[in-house]
């Protein structure tokens, strides 16, 4: 089901967007636009880096900032980069090696005897 909220919401895909991106793109949302961000967010993830960098915006709005065209290229999900998944495959897998002289759980390592 999906919010209502949600879909009125100033930037599409708000809840995907990374802070990166999203750092870029609030800088041409009003100060009303903002503010509704900053509600949204305190009702729902409310994370805390997020929840600052709005604040901050906003405080910047009310003190006389305007709104500017932000950075286009800023990080979008819906922009390629879709990284999933491992990184780790079988060429970038190290060697297998032993298990270590004291033993794991499943096999005990063997005492060394008397060393006097």
């Amino acid at each position: 089901m999906t919010d209502p909220i949600r879909s009125t919401l100033p930037l599409p895909d708000y809840d995907h967007l990374p802070i990166g991106g999203l750092e870029s793109r609030v800088r041409s949302l009003t100060e009303e636009e903002v503010e509704s961000l900053l509600t949204y967010e305190q009702a729902h993830a409310d994370r805390l880096p997020v929840t600052e960098l709005l604040s901050a915006r906003l405080e910047q709005l009310r003190t006389g900032a305007e709104p500017t065209s932000g950075d286009p290229g800023a990080l979008r999900p819906e922009q390629g980069g879709h990284r999933t998944g491992s990184p780790v495959s079988p060429a970038t897998s190290p060697q297998p090696f032993s298990p270590p002289p004291h033993g794991t759980p499943d096999q005990r390592g063997k005492p060394k005897g008397d060393r006097t």
